[in-house]
């Protein structure tokens, strides 16, 4: 099993990715538990990429609330309302949203007020049922784009397998 680590800052995104992608593969290999899925994929990407939070909101109350789950960062609001910030728009609408600027968001809830920007993207399990969002904040504008959201989008199908 690959154990170590990456470090992806400084690598292009896209091949960043590329690398990430596979040693989550390498990592969980054999894996089927979403929470143990859940975690590891929270700290490859938040330490690969070293970004401010990297974690997971559970669907607790389908269409009703999301309770945080594994992550990596400081702490995180505990509960999410459905429709409710950028987690609980993504969860609402079933889309992944990224947001250039917080500042500009409107209905953004702030957990760490060094947050600038941020991604969130549905995790679907089997069936196509929601069952929680991937949210990643960064202490810097524009970090995330297109290539960040196709990417997420591919490494969270893993939960539709398991």
């Amino acid at each position: 099993m690959a154990e170590i680590t990456l470090d992806l800052r400084g690598v292009p995104k896209r091949q960043a990715y590329a690398e990430l992608e596979s040693h989550i593969d390498a990592v969980l290999e054999g894996v089927r538990d979403e929470i143990a899925e859940m975690s590891t994929v929270s700290a490859l990407i938040h330490h690969g990429f070293g970004h401010l939070w990297t974690g997971f909101y559970r669907v607790t109350e389908p269409g009703k609330r999301l309770l945080v789950g594994p992550y990596q960062g400081t702490l995180g609001c505990l509960e999410i309302a459905f429709g409710s910030g950028v987690c609980g728009t993504a969860a609402a609408e079933g889309r992944s949203v990224v947001v250039p600027d917080v500042n500009d968001f409107p209905g953004h809830i702030t957990c760490d007020s060094r947050s600038r920007s941020e991604i969130v993207v549905p995790v679907r399990g089997p069936g196509g049922k929601l069952i929680a969002v991937l949210d990643i904040d960064s202490a810097e504008t524009d970090t995330f784009d297109d290539d960040d959201r196709e990417a997420l989008e591919r490494i969270v199908q893993r939960f539709a397998r398991s």
